[in-house]
């Protein structure tokens, strides 16, 4: 490859790739917009990037007419425990995967796979009656229940990768040593697994924290109800979104996960750093 057809190469791949940012970044750059807008100018025919009188009375409205504190509340507390609970269950399943071969690991894998590809409402029905039965309907935890059972497959996938890249070569020196099992695990192994445990905890945060679905079935009284819910209460009874106010509420339930989506890249990228020197 000559050197020019080798500038004109990279030049498109820089092309395709601001291409690609600006796709991704038109939604929420818009939402901004139409947050800080006044009614007079979210109803022209000639919108603008920048607001020509930026206001806060889309937010103040938002939080008059909807519960959006009570409703962060209910999503913080939902997600939280989710993802708590779900890196405790994880890790040593995540080890043990990893750590032994066989058939049942590699069935085990191999379910965590596939069950990726199921989509919600192949799931919601059978959940609903579980629920159900044992009480949890219209209740967090049982929301709190959905959201580790739907967050384990992706979080066991995701520390099994992190607890390969552990050398085994420490853990057989840690018996040689006199170290039982548990201890190797306990003061060896998850310190060198901590990057991806803080990793695996914010995805399955931020997965809890945006999920809409199963809340929107689950929980009835507005009480109860999350974030993501309560948005579509913006929305009139004949499809009409109060547009300022949505966006608004939008643009506030959005910074969270983009908050954490930062320290996460941090993280991974460390994680997978340190592997590789261990390596």
């Amino acid at each position: 490859m000559s050197l020019r057809t080798g500038r004109t190469a990279r030049a498109g791949q820089y092309a395709a790739l601001l291409c690609y940012l600006v796709f991704l970044a038109f939604p929420f750059l818009w939402l901004i917009s139409t947050a800080f807008k006044p009614a007079r100018e979210l109803g022209s025919l000639h919108p603008t990037w920048i607001p020509r009188d930026p206001t806060l009375d889309n937010f103040r409205q938002a939080f008059d007419e909807q519960p959006l504190l009570r409703a962060a509340a209910n999503s913080l507390t939902a997600a939280l425990c989710a993802a708590l609970i779900a890196v405790v269950i994880a890790t040593p399943m995540a080890y043990v995967m990893a750590r032994h071969r066989g058939r049942m690991a590699t069935a085990a894998t191999g379910w965590v796979v596939i069950s990726q590809a199921f989509p919600f409402v192949l799931v919601i029905i059978p959940l609903f009656l579980v629920l159900k039965n044992l009480h949890l309907i219209n209740s967090l935890w049982g929301l709190i229940l959905v959201y580790v059972v739907w967050s384990l497959p992706f979080a066991l996938w995701m520390l099994a990768g992190y607890v390969r890249a552990v050398p085994p070569e420490l853990e057989e020196a840690a018996a040689v040593d006199g170290a039982g099992k548990a201890r190797t695990l306990l003061f060896v192994t998850a310190p060198l697994l901590a990057p991806g445990i803080v990793a695996t905890a914010l995805f399955a945060f931020i997965t809890a924290w945006n999920e809409f679905f199963f809340a929107l079935v689950l929980l009835k009284t507005p009480e109860k109800q999350t974030l993501p819910v309560v948005l579509t209460h913006f929305l009139g009874a004949e499809g009409v979104a109060d547009l300022g106010p949505l966006a608004a509420a939008a643009f506030l339930a959005t910074l969270p996960s983009l908050v954490l989506f930062a320290v996460i890249q941090k993280r991974i990228t460390g994680g997978l750093a340190a592997g590789a020197v261990k390596h």
